[in-house]
């Protein structure tokens, strides 16, 4: 689960690392009220669960209470990414002498938490690490032992930085780390810390990312979980249990595997459009194969339905049950292609033959891709 940044800001702040004075605003009247609390200039940034909002008119500066509320409802109309602007902080304006970078999250080499720092802030971490690899200092830490002020300021130390602007960063990054532990985070991050004239440091954005099989352990009070997924689907599909992701295309995927089911997507996505990720996991039924039928297709515009099923363990000719039930008790028309392979994989042809959809038995994803694209090709 993804904070909002005022959320992250609040837990922060609750842990003693300096952020600036804020407040969340659901209209363009809330705004001015908060921004005349806390005095111009301000930086109003909406709140949304995506990253690069700045590249998309997210992140605006307001000099005067007239400017604030012209841009505050500009705000409020915007779609960032597929998702509507609900709320929007207004932050001070910090004086910034310099941006730097602090992120914490797990390497999946090691499997320890990796502290990065760089002097490079305010900008994507991946493309420093790509293109200047020389302004990049990062720091393995051993969860038995934890992480200590002097290793954040070895840390710190490899970067050049100043006494002074030195041991602020290595407060922030061990106050940082006790977040990242005791919230179970996937990640935690700064980006930018900025460094002001007195050589004192505050966290002028906030990213945090909690693991939702920790959520029930965590004692600290969190947003609802399922209030924050605005994806109708999304959240459909997180109700009867599969990981659907919706995408912009019109061709629906059905998978039992996130390898075969990004697989697939590639391959899709060289002639036609995926409309969503969805992989069903274990426990394959056929009520469950009847619902994934009933998401994939509740998407206007979809033009064909994808299945791409492999049974190990799994009973994949109950689950072509669900699925032809769906296709007969509905009436659907769209062309539907189907790679089921492994157990009762014989049993499940027929099934789904039954109703109507497209049997590939070849076991390459290309082929029956191949036959999908024949049949929704002009």
């Amino acid at each position: 689960m993804r904070l909002h940044e005022y959320e992250g800001a609040d837990i922060f702040e609750s842990m003693k690392i300096p952020v600036p004075r804020r407040g969340v605003a659901e209209s363009a009247e809330d705004a001015v009220e908060i921004a005349g609390k806390i005095g111009y200039p301000v930086i109003l940034k909406a709140q949304v669960l995506v990253g690069g909002r700045g590249l998309a008119g997210g992140v605006k500066t307001a000099e005067t209470p007239e400017a604030l509320e012209e841009i505050a409802a500009e705000l409020f109309e915007k779609e960032i990414k597929g998702l509507k602007v609900r709320k929007i902080m207004v932050s001070e304006k910090a004086d910034i002498e310099q941006e730097l970078y602090i992120g914490i999250t797990i390497d999946g080499y090691s499997g320890r938490p990796v502290v990065v720092a760089s002097t490079e802030g305010g900008v994507n971490i991946e493309a420093v690490a790509e293109q200047s690899p020389d302004k990049i200092a990062s720091f393995y830490v051993d969860p038995n032992f934890g992480l200590y002020p002097y290793h954040a300021r070895k840390l710190f130390g490899k970067l050049g930085l100043t006494q002074r602007t030195l041991i602020s960063c290595a407060d922030v990054t061990v106050k940082l780390y006790k977040i990242f532990t005791r919230l179970e985070a996937l990640q935690v991050e700064i980006n930018p810390l900025a460094v002001l004239a007195n050589g004192g440091v505050i966290a002028v954005d906030s990213v945090l990312e909690i693991d939702n099989s920790a959520l029930s352990r965590i004692q600290h009070p969190l947003p609802d979980y399922w209030e924050r997924i605005e994806n109708a689907l999304e959240r459909k599909g997180k109700e009867i249990g599969v990981t659907y992701v919706d995408l912009d295309g019109d061709i629906a995927l059905i998978s039992s595997g996130a390898g075969l089911g990004m697989a697939s997507m590639d391959i899709i996505g060289k002639s036609l459009k995926p409309a969503n990720f969805l992989e069903t996991g274990g426990g394959i039924t056929a009520d469950l194969l009847y619902k994934c039928m009933d998401l994939v297709t509740t998407k206007k515009g979809i033009k064909a339905v994808f299945i791409n099923i492999y049974g190990g363990i799994n009973p994949i000719h109950e689950g072509a049950k669900g699925v032809v039930r769906f296709i007969k008790e509905n009436n659907l028309q769209i062309p539907i292609v189907a790679k089921a392979l492994g157990n009762h994989q014989e049993e499940t042809w027929e099934i789904l033959r039954s109703g109507g959809v497209h049997v590939v038995t070849d076991a390459a994803t290309e082929v029956a891709i191949a036959k999908l694209v024949e049949l929704v090709t002009p």
